[in-house]
């Protein structure tokens, strides 16, 4: 047999058989996110490739050198430098959220795809210059949320929607938030900018509502409510005298209700989602435990689950698998299309909060 088509046969018998793949190339656009720790220890373990990293913050900059023995060749100073040099498969933005449009400004014209921390911007404005630009250049736009990994929220959407187990969606409620950040103790970088309403947009309603924005757009299959109310509240303006510390969100649909509730003042974190049907409830505990009743049980079962597709086990293996064309990102929680009606959500419950008013969308 010819060499080359007995390559091309072997490598075929790898590729179905799991044969661990090159891992994805990426460059990190900023450090000021906590959440950055993930990709770095993932880059640590082989998981992934981090070929450059942007960060002007030369203090921020020598604590994770030291912290996880990176090479100085690593760092650049801004990514317009950076993209100078590298042409990664992905740039992964852990920046304050009003910096994501510079990065897709960036990265789309050069054809480099970007995933975002949630939510994926600061304003309906913003999302949709950032949307128009992944478009006509052919980028993938992904958003990352903490929750979309949890096997109990993707059990949820299998329970509600592929099996209609609890009939129609009547009511959605989505907790989410802890002590404050402040209080749990996040990075100086991050607290500066995740409490300036400039940078991240709002407080509380932001940080964690749009948890909930984005997990009712998805059981709802992409659509918008049609009105937005938002109460907000500062309940420590001695520690967040510029932005909300609760906000409560209450999202008007054809045939359901959904209230989001966040806040940087709860004894302890959660992460919750509950679901009401016409013939039953199912609750999303934390991120492998399911609480669920059924019409015909009279008791609630407490059951556990694990992730059932390895492409939503996690940000990594999920942005490798958009990227090799396994999986399309559709209406799902890290898609595009989710997100720009997240960040209207977000924008309308601003205006709510401010002027004491329902909001109407998409009017």
């Amino acid at each position: 047999m010819h060499k080359r088509y007995l390559f091309i046969i072997l490598a075929a018998a790898l590729s179905s058989a799991g044969v661990a793949q090159e891992p994805l190339r990426v460059a990190l656009a900023g450090l000021s996110h906590d959440h950055v720790h993930g990709v770095i220890q993932g880059f640590k373990k082989g998981e992934v490739n981090i070929v450059a990293i942007a960060e002007s913050n030369q203090k921020l900059v020598q604590r994770y050198k030291q912290r996880y023995q990176l090479s100085d060749s690593l760092f650049y100073p801004d990514l317009a430098s950076l993209l100078k040099k590298h042409k990664p498969d992905a740039v992964m933005a852990f920046n304050a959220i009003a910096d994501h449009l510079s990065v897709v400004e960036a990265c789309a014209p050069a054809g480099i795809h970007v995933m975002v921390e949630k939510p994926l911007a600061i304003s309906v404005s913003q999302a949709n210059r950032m949307a128009m630009l992944a478009r006509q250049f052919k980028i993938q736009l992904l958003t990352n949320y903490e929750t979309t990994w949890y096997a109990s929220n993707q059990f949820v959407y299998k329970k509600v929607i592929d099996s209609a187990a609890i009939g129609d969606i009547r009511k959605m409620v989505v907790h989410d938030g802890h002590q404050g950040p402040k209080e749990i103790g996040v990075s100086t970088e991050f607290l500066e900018w995740l409490t300036d309403p400039a940078k991240n947009g709002a407080g509380a309603l932001v940080d964690f509502g749009c948890y909930g924005a984005n997990l009712m757009t998805w059981l709802m299959k992409g659509q918008s409510p049609i009105a937005v109310t938002a109460i907000t509240r500062r309940i420590k303006p001695d520690v967040y005298p510029k932005v909300d510390d609760d906000a409560t969100i209450i999202l008007e649909y054809p045939g359901a209700t959904g209230i989001i509730e966040a806040s940087w003042n709860w004894p302890f974190s959660i992460k919750d989602l509950e679901v009401f049907g016409t013939t039953g409830y199912v609750q999303a505990v934390n991120n492998n435990t399911i609480r669920i009743k059924e019409k015909a049980n009279n008791m609630y079962s407490l059951l556990p689950v694990t992730q059932p597709e390895t492409a939503f086990a996690g940000y990594l293996p999920y942005l490798t698998a958009v990227l090799k064309g396994k999986t399309n990102p559709g209406q799902d929680l890290s898609s595009l299309e989710n997100n720009l009606i997240v960040v209207a959500i977000l924008e309308a419950a601003r205006l709510s909060a401010k002027e004491g008013k329902r909001v109407l969308l998409n009017k």
